[in-house]
């Protein structure tokens, strides 16, 4: 059992900038004009100052946290480890009965979840990097936490990608419950291969799409878009590139995703039923060698227009809708980790009308943030992403 190393807290204060000009992020890498205003570089906010304390540490390139009912927490690690920690920062031993993963590259265990009745059924639901004949893929599986949370049992997939790619890249992947605590979406990715990405377009395949499934058997709902059409029926939504972040609002029940865009145009998107956002044909990015992405353009009639999107980019992680008492400027907003901004970037929202009013980025410097999580308290935890990887607690500066 390993314990947190108490560490020195650090203060962050809040960014010092009118609200009249975007957040200070740097030289932009393409020339797209944006299709409405303040689609990106919304106006800047003034924050409370924060305090960073480590809360828990001993973690190796941590991916995902759920929060538990009775108190404390699950992480996964990428090289395929599921642990609990404590409400005091204590961390388990590794959880047995997990699935194998492929850990190469961006792969291995991914995104962790429990169900709504977690406090009867004790269901908890992955994700991960899931290596077969042929290649990889990503997948969801299911199981039952021991009562002394020490093993998985009864471990079943109920979501595997298809078909299998060469390319351990684009995994997505986030799995969140639906507003009916019946469904669950899970985000994939195209798998970042020229070719592979082609496959974001094509609904015979689940390369860079939302995935919409009954939480129970993994099989699709009735009510999905493409049931009885020329597609898999477990699509919601296609052409994305690679969701790294999902949340369902509190108050409307939509889902809302963010995803990595290439050189610029990470976005964030309220994915619609049966609609179609874009990638690889459009983007308000260019590629790594600084060609154009597809058609060239940002904007094709058909296609969904990000609600916001970056560039440069912020690398998006996991993302919340904060809810809590404790910092009561962030009270609807969405709180989004940021892996190259190395910050939690906070965006107000226009919930009624899908707009970005604002953007702040918190406590600059903390490291790659992965994932956050609300606390009990109201404070907010971020996984830090590094082989000596950390949980990082945010709370307002005494």
């Amino acid at each position: 059992m390993r314990r947190l190393t108490t560490a020195l807290a650090l203060t962050f204060p809040a960014m010092a900038c009118a609200q009249d000009g975007p957040v200070e992020q740097g030289a932009a890498n393409a020339d797209f004009q944006p299709a409405f205003e303040a689609q990106t570089r919304a106006p800047a906010l003034d924050g409370p100052e924060v305090e960073v304390t480590t809360f828990a540490d001993g973690l190796v390139h941590p991916w995902g946290i759920a929060r538990l009912p009775d108190g404390g927490y699950l992480v996964t690690e990428r090289p395929g480890r599921l642990r609990t920690v404590g409400e005091d920062g204590t961390l388990s031993d590794p959880i047995a009965g997990v699935p194998d993963v492929d850990n190469r590259s961006q792969g291995g265990l991914l995104d962790v979840a429990v169900a709504p009745d977690f406090a009867e059924s004790r269901e908890v639901y992955l994700t991960y990097a899931k290596r077969v004949e042929g290649g990889t893929m990503t997948a969801a599986a299911k199981g039952s936490l021991s009562e002394d949370g020490t093993t998985l049992q009864g471990v079943t997939d109920i979501f595997v990608q298809q078909p299998p790619s060469g390319n351990p890249m684009h995994y997505g992947s986030r799995i969140v419950f639906g507003a009916d605590e019946e469904t669950v979406w899970i985000t994939t990715g195209e798998h970042f291969s020229r070719a592979d990405r082609q496959l974001a377009q094509d609904l015979d395949t689940t390369y860079g799409k939302v995935v919409r499934l009954t939480a129970e058997d993994g099989t699709p709902p009735d009510d999905n878009p493409f049931v009885d059409e020329d597609a898999l029926d477990a699509i919601w939504s296609y052409g994305h590139r690679n969701i790294q972040g999902a949340a369902v609002h509190p108050e409307s029940g939509n889902l809302w995703t963010i995803e990595h865009g290439p050189a610029g145009g990470d976005e964030l998107n309220r994915p619609e039923a049966g609609l179609n956002y874009g990638w690889p044909v459009i983007s308000y990015g260019i590629n790594y060698s600084g060609s154009e992405v597809g058609s060239g353009d940002a904007v094709q009639e058909g296609m969904e227009q990000p609600v916001y999107y970056w560039d440069p980019v912020i690398a998006p992680g996991g993302m919340i809708w904060y809810e809590g008492d404790l910092f009561p400027e962030w009270q609807g907003d969405l709180l989004i980790g940021g892996l190259v901004a190395s910050a939690v970037v906070r965006l107000e929202v226009d919930i009624d009308a899908a707009r970005v009013t604002g953007e702040e980025r918190i406590a600059e410097g903390i490291g790659r943030v992965r994932d956050v999580v609300e606390a009990p308290d109201g404070s907010v935890l971020t996984l830090i992403d590094a082989p000596d990887g950390t949980i990082k607690r945010l709370s307002p500066a005494s």
